[in-house]
């Protein structure tokens, strides 16, 4: 019987020290359960903190819901009247190229096209930015390497449009092969211009200590209808030239 009282006490031993290790593993694992839920209730309770990079946009994130319409209207109205005259600078750009849109009016069908697709290039570009501040992914000290990157990301893209909107524009729809050429060579250039602007202005806002979400997508669309109009009008004579054409 001896053995069998032995055998018996082992297993008991063995038994209470499983039950001492799962309990440790049970105590260690609330611990972690606790450390966890502290780690993220003090990511919820500091949302302002990602939203400090915006230059003052974090106030007005957070009052927007208690804002009313006439708050809001007044506070972006006078941005608008501003980039709205900005905007008359086009008008004066097409009054200089009169001349060259009365010898080649297929230069007009593209304004619009062109001036869009900067707008949604810049447009990308400033979305993703202001996100990127606003979750605290970026800082000022980026703002190097984002501007760098976005303009080569705008380059590339424009040069892969450009090699099928030209001949798009002169096989399928029927212009004329310089047009379509200046076509082509314009969109690498706008699209660069309008990723640069896009994400460079979001910093200059936060520099400025602007609000970066009231501002920098308007000034972009502003800058890059001027900019890549005023592109357009001078490569459309160079190209013109190379042509051998008389304007």
């Amino acid at each position: 019987m001896a053995p069998k009282k032995g055998a018996s006490t082992k297993n008991n031993e063995e038994s209470s020290s499983v039950l001492r290790e799962l309990k440790g593993t049970i105590q260690s694992q609330a611990a972690e359960i606790d450390r966890l839920k502290k780690a993220l209730s003090t990511t919820k309770a500091a949302p302002s903190g990602g939203h400090a990079h915006g230059g003052g946009s974090s106030d007005n994130i957070l009052d927007y819901k208690t804002k009313s319409y006439l708050s809001i209207a007044y506070e972006r109205v006078w941005w608008l009247a501003i980039f709205l005259w900005s905007l008359s600078f086009t008008a004066l750009i097409m009054s200089g190229f009169e001349h060259t849109l009365s010898k080649q009016i297929e230069l007009a069908y593209f304004v619009p096209l062109l001036a869009g697709h900067g707008g949604n290039t810049g447009g990308q570009a400033v979305g993703t930015v202001l996100s990127a501040l606003s979750a605290g992914v970026i800082t000022k000290k980026d703002a190097y390497r984002v501007v760098a990157k976005e303009a080569m990301s705008g380059l590339v893209m424009g040069l892969i449009l450009g090699v099928f909107v030209g001949p798009i524009c002169h096989y399928v729809m029927g212009i004329s092969q310089h047009v379509s050429t200046v076509v082509s060579v314009t969109m690498p250039l706008l699209s660069t211009i309008a990723a640069f602007l896009g994400s460079s202005l979001p910093f200059i806002c936060v520099i400025l200590g602007l609000d970066p979400t009231v501002i920098a997508a308007p000034a972009m669309t502003s800058f890059v209808d001027v900019t890549g109009l005023l592109c357009y009008f001078l490569i459309a004579n160079k190209i013109f030239q190379l042509f051998g054409m008389d304007l």
